[in-house]
C-alpha cells in the first residue's frame, strides 16, 4: 500500500478550502477514486447542518476512504470551533489502530483556513501530524463575473460621505483570506469561461494575496493525487506569515464572528418536475441574492434520489444513488445567503416553486 507518511513519522493531512460552491467536494470524490492505494481518513465541516458534502462523499464507494473513514463536524464554521470539534476528532483518528495514511479535511465554503492549520501547533497533534499543504479551490467563472469583487469606485465614493463605510465585502475580504492561506490554488470549472477569461482569473487571484502559491488550472475538479498529496510544506511552521483580515482585526481589538452569513434548511415534498423546479430556483436565486443551495430532492418513479448544487445562476442536478432501503424520501435544501437576506420571503418562493 502507497503512504504518503512524512519522514519525520507524521501523517500528513491536507486542508482543502475554497468559496462555496468552488468544488471543493467534487475534487476530493475524485481524489478518492485515484488515491493510489493510501488509506485516506476525510474530515468534512459544513456551513448549516444537512451534511450534504458528506452524503455526496459516502455515495461514491471509493476502497480508500470508507464510510467509517468520513467524520462530519456540523455544529459550526471548523476556524471557530477548534477547540470544541476539530481537535478532539483528530485525537480519536489518532487513536485509532488502523491509522490512515492521510488525511483530508475539507473546510466549509466560509472558514478561514489560518485557524484550523494553527490547530495543528497543538502539542497532541503536531508530534503526530502536519500539514501537508493548503490547496485553496477557486471558481473561475465566478471570479470571471465580478462576484468576489466590489466597485471599488463606488465605494470610495460612498465613504468620501461616510467614513464608516467598510471598503471591503465579507465575501471579499475572505476569498482573500483563502488565497492567503494557500500552498497551491487550483483555477477550478475553467471550461466555463474561454482563454482570456481564465487569463484574467489567473491575474485576479494573483492580485489578491501578497503571497506567491502555485496556481493550477482544472475542469469538473479533476486533479491529480500526485498534485493535491505529498505538496510537502509543512503549512502550520508559516502560519505567522498567512494572517487573515480577522487576525489582523483579534490583534486590533475586534472580534470575529460570522454574523455576515446566514443559512436555513427548507423541506419540501416530491418534485415532479425537476427541470422546471431548477428553472424556478434559478429565478429565486436571482431575486434574494442566494450565494448557495444545495440538498437533494424526491422524484416520484425514480428509484434514486436528486443530487441539487447551486452557485448563482448555476445549478447542477444529478441522480446520485439509489434510496436506501428504509430511508425516507423527501426534498431538502440548504441555503446560504448574507445575513440580510429575507428567509422567510426566500422559503416562500422556494415552496412556490415546487
Amino acid at each position: 500500500m502507497a503512504s504518503t507518511t512524512t519522514h519525520q513519522g507524521k501523517i500528513p493531512a491536507t486542508v482543502i478550502t475554497g468559496f462555496l460552491g468552488a468544488g471543493k467536494t467534487t475534487m476530493i470524490r475524485n481524489l478518492l477514486t485515484n488515491a493510489g492505494g493510501r488509506r485516506i481518513a476525510l474530515i468534512i465541516n459544513e456551513f448549516g447542518d444537512l451534511g450534504v458534502d458528506g452524503e455526496v462523499l459516502k455515495g461514491c464507494g471509493a476502497e480508500a476512504c470508507t464510510e467509517d473513514d468520513i467524520i462530519e463536524l456540523t455544529n459550526g464554521c471548523i476556524c471557530c470551533t477548534v477547540a470544541d470539534d476539530f481537535i478532539p476528532t483528530m485525537t480519536k483518528l489518532l487513536e485509532r489502530e488502523n491509522r490512515p495514511d492521510h488525511i483530508i479535511i475539507e473546510t466549509s465554503g466560509l472558514a478561514l483556513p489560518q485557524p484550523l492549520v494553527a490547530a495543528f501547533n497543538w502539542p497532541d497533534i503536531r508530534t503526530q501530524v502536519t500539514v501537508d499543504g493548503v490547496v485553496t479551490v477557486v471558481d473561475s467563472a465566478a471570479v470571471a463575473a465580478g462576484r468576489f469583487a466590489d466597485d471599488h469606485d463606488k465605494v470610495d465614493a460612498a465613504r468620501a460621505e461616510d467614513d464608516t463605510l467598510d471598503h471591503e465585502s465579507p465575501i471579499e475580504e475572505l476569498f482573500e483570506d483563502q488565497l492567503t492561506a494557500a500552498d497551491l490554488i487550483v483555477l477550478n470549472k475553467t471550461d466555463l469561461i474561454d482563454a482570456d477569461g481564465v487569463a484574467a482569473v489567473r491575474a485576479e487571484v494573483a492580485s489578491r494575496t501578497h503571497r506567491k502559491p502555485a496556481m493550477i488550472e482544472a475542469k469538473n475538479g479533476d486533479v491529480a493525487a500526485s498534485v493535491l498529496l505529498g505538496l510537502g510544506v509543512g503549512t502550520e511552521g508559516d502560519i505567522a506569515n498567512r494572517k487573515s483580515h480577522h487576525e489582523m482585526e483579534h490583534e486590533a481589538g475586534e472580534e470575529h464572528d460570522h454574523d455576515e452569513f446566514d443559512s436555513f434548511i427548507i423541506e419540501l415534498g416530491p418534485i415532479a418536475d425537476p427541470n422546471a423546479f431548477v428553472a424556478r430556483l434559478k429565478a429565486v436565486i436571482a431575486a434574494h441574492d442566494v450565494l448557495r443551495l444545495k440538498g437533494f430532492a424526491d422524484v416520484p418513479g425514480k428509484p434514486m434520489r436528486l443530487l441539487i448544487q447551486g452557485v448563482g445562476q448555476r445549478i447542477d442536478q444529478y441522480f446520485d444513488r439509489p434510496w436506501a432501503a428504509g430511508e425516507a424520501r423527501g426534498t431538502r435544501l440548504v441555503v446560504i445567503g448574507l445575513h440580510d437576506m429575507d428567509e422567510a420571503a426566500v422559503r416562500a418562493a422556494i415552496a412556490a416553486a415546487v
